[in-house]
Order: structure tokens, then C-alpha cells, then sequence
């Protein structure tokens, strides 16, 4: 098969900018790359539309998360049937993330240990972003 990766793409009306913050605060996030509509060649956007992210590359642990604004005249949709999972290793750290995306969002399943042998947690995080939590528990 020729895909090399899979990477999710977030999708943000006008607020992509404030998701990267928060995003390299909790999550560790580094950007690797970033352009805004304004950095477009012959592009002259509203001035209002001129600081809206285009395209970022974010890279958090070993995956990749690409980051845009929709323009408003091509608003996102604030429903998906899509959430973004984070497997952990380690439960002080996923507890320590879980808490700050969770701020000014939605805790929609708090973490607990599972059936399946992991603590678990969901959320949706201030920016509508829907995020799954897993940590496998040390077998004793």
C-alpha cells in the first residue's frame, strides 16, 4: 500500500490560533509549520481574514496534527462523528493533559479504569474538538 501516514486534520472557525496554544500547552505540541491566509502569493484577503491560519503542521509525540481555519464564508461544521484518541504510557501524564484540554471544554466521560484493562476518559476541549483518553494499566 502506498499511504505513508494518516494524520487528522482540525478544522477551526476563526479560533485555530488559540487551539495551537493551548494545544502546545497541553499536549506538548510543536509547530512545524505555519501559514496564514495573508502569506498566500498575489492572495489579498479581507483584512479580517488576513491572520486566519491556513495550514499549520503540529507535532505531538511521534504523530502529526494539521491545523486550519475555515474562511466565513465556508464555516466548519461543529459536529463530527470523529474524535482524536491518545493512547498513554503513563497515567500522572494523561491525567495532567486530560485536565488541560479539559479547561473551558466538556468532560463527557471522566477517567476510569475499564473493563479492558486501561484508565479511559473522554472530553470535548473549548474548541469543539471531541479528544479520547487511554492509558493501559500495569498487569500486577
Amino acid at each position: 500500500m502506498s499511504i505513508k501516514n494518516l494524520n487528522p486534520y482540525l478544522m477551526f472557525n476563526g479560533t485555530a490560533g488559540k487551539a495551537i496554544k493551548l494545544y502546545e500547552g497541553a499536549l506538548g505540541a510543536k509547530v512545524e509549520g505555519l501559514m496564514r491566509y495573508g502569506d498566500i502569493p498575489g492572495n489579498t484577503p479581507a483584512p479580517e481574514n488576513r491572520d486566519l491560519i491556513i495550514h499549520a503542521t503540529l507535532r505531538v509525540g511521534p504523530g502529526l496534527v494539521m491545523v486550519s481555519d475555515g474562511t466565513p464564508d465556508r464555516p466548519v461544521p461543529q459536529e463530527s462523528n470523529t474524535e482524536v484518541f491518545l493512547s498513554f504510557d503513563d497515567v500522572a501524564d494523561m491525567t495532567r493533559v486530560f485536565e488541560a484540554l479539559a479547561a473551558g471544554g466538556a468532560v463527557t466521560m471522566p477517567l476510569q479504569d475499564t473493563f479492558w484493562g486501561a484508565k479511559f476518559g473522554t472530553l470535548t476541549d473549548a474548541f469543539g474538538i471531541r479528544w479520547m483518553f487511554n492509558c493501559d494499566l500495569k498487569k500486577t
